[in-house]
């Protein structure tokens, strides 16, 4: 026997898709909105997913695959690159960007993969303090989301491309430095 969502037509990477377009849209973020991009009742898309806040994990995971594993032999290009581009896919979608802050981030299998890939980067520069990991991740990628939530003026205008990516550059360049800093000179990471 198939679920209603099944009988729908409807798959799980369709029901992420029309999610990441209501959002990208700017439309309310709602199971309703998502049902009617696709055509059913909402309850077709409990099939698939377990609800709101499900989803929206799933569609923020789902943007970070885009995002390429950096090369650890060189871990501070490594890190720079990722944040960069972290920093990029985050502008080209700032109607996402807000819950990516409600929600601090992602947790799915893509962000995981992220989050350890910057981990190799960090132990390949010698920060091989556990705690020292998590914050340097923390810090990083905090900035990188901030930075683009603050990329835009309180009268809701964006701010210049090239102001926003030349001061989320120096702010990176510092927090990095800093991080691989901290750990060469055996300075342990914040309680």
């Amino acid at each position: 026997m198939r679920a209603p969502g099944q009988r729908a037509g409807l798959t799980r990477p369709a029901v992420v898709q029309a999610a990441r377009e209501v959002l990208d849209d700017g439309a309310s973020f709602s199971m309703r909105a998502v049902a009617g991009r696709l055509g059913v009742a909402p309850n077709a898309l409990y099939s698939h997913v377990g609800g709101r806040d499900e989803l929206l994990d799933l569609v923020l995971d789902e943007l970070l695959a885009a995002l390429p594993a950096p090369a650890t032999d060189a871990p501070r290009a490594g890190l720079v690159d990722l944040m960069t581009a972290t920093h990029d896919l985050l502008l080209a979608h700032p109607r996402l960007v807000p819950h990516f802050v409600a929600r601090q981030g992602s947790r799915g299998p893509n962000a995981r993969r992220l989050g350890e890939t910057m981990r190799s980067c960090l132990v390949a520069a010698g920060v091989v303090d556990r705690g020292a990991q998590d914050t340097a991740i923390r810090v990083l990628v905090v900035h990188a989301i901030g930075n683009a939530a603050l990329g835009v003026a309180a009268d809701g205008a964006p701010l210049p491309a090239d102001t926003l990516r030349a001061t989320y550059a120096a702010g990176l360049a510092w927090l990095v430095d800093g991080a691989l800093g901290s750990a060469s000179a055996g300075h342990p990471h914040p309680a």
